[in-house]
């Protein structure tokens, strides 16, 4: 493969494959996001309790919640090439397999040990969506592309925001094992719509396996995200924390360095480095960062006692209040697909950016009840509807066909590097704003509002990087 870069039109997606019927392959694809994407906040509503279910110390039971953002995010981008190489259907319901076997491991588990194994076979699930992205444009006529891929990015936050009532109200209600045989039955759900709705496409790029840069990316990645995930806990000048993100980032550094002299690499570093993808690859950090910051701080203002200065909500209410976002994402999955037809994909990003940074504004400057936190919810909602259908189109406007799926990997590990960040950034900034109440100590009003103020200013960035983003020079395939 050699890359031209003197085109100076947007990529066109493949002919779409014949026999495919748009609705329902849109459809599988989604759902199949969505089913990866719950598995993520599935043991959100019981996270307190793991310690006494499990009789294993927090440090144990965190590794439960760590074990797969870490998974997750390490086997995106190498699923995302493995479909380039081998086919993104046959991949994709690999993955899926995968993730039903770790919902039967968890669901079979009694202790800490196997439940962090199944854990972390859910975590490979994610993969599905950069898959199911590259895999529309594949196989749908141009007319119906931007509306798909605006759903099935979405995806990635949807789930979550509609997968968090239905976990609180399954524990609420019944043994918590039932989460994950009901993830088990979303993923054999989501592998039989992809297996018969979804059709297999002709464009593979073939070639060998990078090993060394699989494993590289592995160890690197494990490094610098352990360092983000545990810092609060280790103390982030500990020695293991600093030890692991010096060490991750010089293992990077290497990786790096070899994948630019390597033929067939797992990472197309010349592509990605180009002005375009590398935009919007620092853009996707700022706008996941946006987005968790509102998920890490209003489930616990919502839920926080009324004399501790929050809103005293049961989880299953307070959860309640934030599905609006992932509901205003879906809305947004056709109007997006519209407006990208209408105005390009780079107005849509800077437009969503700039939506949630308005949400955020309301937060700074409101003395927050539980209608406002409704209100920026929907707002961090329809931006988040509007930037996640956004950053695929440039991706792939910038990227031969045959590298979509490494591609699009790459961008949806840079939106999970962005979450990972914000989980750890507002969690230290509540917990060192910390006051006691009742001889408990809770966020104070002060974190919040440090809080609030951090999404503000990356939705900010996002959106002064979404204006910097240039006119994709396609490359192409020889």
């Amino acid at each position: 493969m050699t890359v031209d870069t003197r085109a100076a039109v947007d990529t066109p997606p493949g002919p779409p494959v014949p026999g495919a019927r748009s609705g329902p392959v849109v459809g599988a694809l989604a759902f199949a996001g969505m089913t990866a994407a719950f598995t993520q906040t599935i043991l959100i509503p019981i996270q307190g309790e793991l310690p006494q279910l499990l009789d294993a110390s927090s440090g144990q039971t965190a590794w439960v919640i760590t074990i797969t953002l870490l998974v997750a995010a390490i086997c995106t981008p190498i699923s995302g090439k493995l479909g380039d190489m081998y086919g993104k259907r046959r991949i994709a319901l690999s993955l899926l397999g995968v993730l039903m076997f770790g919902s039967v491991v968890a669901a079979l588990s009694s202790t800490v040990v196997p439940l962090i194994v199944g854990r972390g076979l859910q975590g490979v699930g994610m993969g599905v969506i950069p898959l199911g992205i590259a895999i529309l444009r594949d196989t749908l006529p141009a007319e119906r592309l931007g509306s798909g891929i605006a759903l099935v990015s979405a995806t990635l936050g949807v789930g979550g925001a509609l997968g968090l009532p239905i976990s609180a109200f399954v524990t609420e209600h019944f043994d918590w094992h039932v989460l994950f045989w009901l993830a088990a039955g979303l993923g054999a759900i989501a592998f039989t719509l992809m297996w018969t709705l979804v059709p297999a496409s002709g464009i593979r790029a073939g070639g060998r396996v990078d090993g060394i840069g699989i494993l590289g990316l592995a160890i690197g990645l494990s490094g610098v995200l352990l360092a983000i995930s545990q810092g609060n806990q280790w103390g982030w000048t500990s020695p293991s924390t600093l030890g692991s993100l010096v060490g991750g980032m010089i293992v990077l550094l290497i990786w790096g360095w070899l994948e630019l002299r390597v033929r067939e690499p797992l990472v197309d570093l010349r592509v990605s480095a180009r002005a375009p993808v590398l935009l919007t690859n620092l853009a996707s950090i700022a706008m996941g960062f946006a987005l968790f910051s509102s998920q890490i701080a209003f489930p616990q203002l919502l839920e926080l006692p009324v004399e501790a200065g929050g809103l005293g909500m049961p989880l299953l209410q307070a959860s309640l209040y934030l599905m609006p976002a992932g509901l205003a994402m879906l809305a947004m999955s056709p109007i997006s697909g519209r407006l990208i037809a209408l105005w390009g994909p780079k107005p849509l990003l800077i437009a969503g950016a700039a939506i949630m940074g308005s949400g955020y504004v309301v937060a700074v400057l409101s003395d927050l009840h539980a209608g406002h936190i409704l209100v920026i919810n929907i707002l961090i909602g329809i931006g988040i509807g509007l930037g996640y259908a956004a950053m695929p189109t440039l991706i792939m406007r910038a990227v031969p066909a045959s590298e979509t799926g490494a591609a699009n990997g790459l961008n949806t590990l840079m939106r999970s590097l962005g979450t990972a960040t914000a989980a750890a950034v507002i969690a230290a900034v509540l917990t060192r704003s910390a006051e006691v109440v009742q001889g408990v100590p809770v966020p104070s009003a002060t974190g919040f509002h440090a809080a609030f103020l951090f999404g503000l200013g990356a939705a900010a960035l996002c959106t002064v990087i979404a204006v910097f983003i240039p006119r994709s020079r396609p490359v192409t395939d020889e």
